[in-house]
């Protein structure tokens, strides 16, 4: 600071008295430029899928579910491997919790791009409690909480076996206005 300077920061500061008690002293943040953020309001986009305690399915026991009011045959198509995949996840050596929210946002996605057929790769394990077949039990109970899920199965030899789901969701919409004006073209 030159000689001007601290004449200018003298004039200023001159009639300033220091503060006696500052551990009495309250020091307010300064207001924030920046917009507040928001949690998401929209309830569709927080993760309901249910934490905790878990039933174990056997590894013998192959993973089905099939939606009230869905045909038989739905099912045994899905089974055989008849239904072209759209999209798969792949939830290998990933924590439950990982497992949890990458299964929520792929079906969240699913859903907004209008897909049918999933397939989710889980993995195998060689004991009830091993880390596979917890996903895999965790799966079972995640996938009937969504409403999209009309029925899943154990995948073919070549999609993964044992250690993969196919899963079939419901038509959105969109899917059955389209069709339904396609078939109506044809019946004219």
């Amino acid at each position: 600071m030159n000689l001007d300077d601290n004449d200018l920061f003298r004039d200023a500061m001159g009639d300033v008295t220091p503060l006696k008690d500052t551990t009495s002293t309250l020091w307010l943040k300064s207001p924030s430029t920046k917009a507040p953020r928001h949690p998401p309001c929209d309830p569709e986009q927080e993760n309901f899928l249910t934490r905790g305690y878990l039933d174990i399915v056997p590894l013998n026991t192959p993973l089905e579910y099939k939606a009230d009011g869905i045909q038989q045959g739905v099912l045994d198509k899905l089974r055989k491997g008849e239904y072209r995949l759209d999209a798969s996840l792949n939830l290998l050596r990933q924590p439950v919790e990982t497992c949890r929210q990458a299964l929520f946002n792929f079906m969240v996605q699913a859903h907004k791009q209008g897909l049918r057929n999933l397939l989710i790769i889980h993995g195998k394990g060689r004991e009830d409690e091993s880390h596979a077949n917890i996903v895999r039990s965790y799966l079972a109970r995640w996938l009937t909480q969504f409403e999209d899920v009309q029925t899943f199965c154990v995948a073919q030899a070549q999609h993964g076996g044992a250690g993969a789901l196919y899963v079939g969701l419901r038509k959105t919409d969109k899917a059955r206005l389209d069709n339904r004006e396609r078939h109506a073209k044809r019946s004219r």
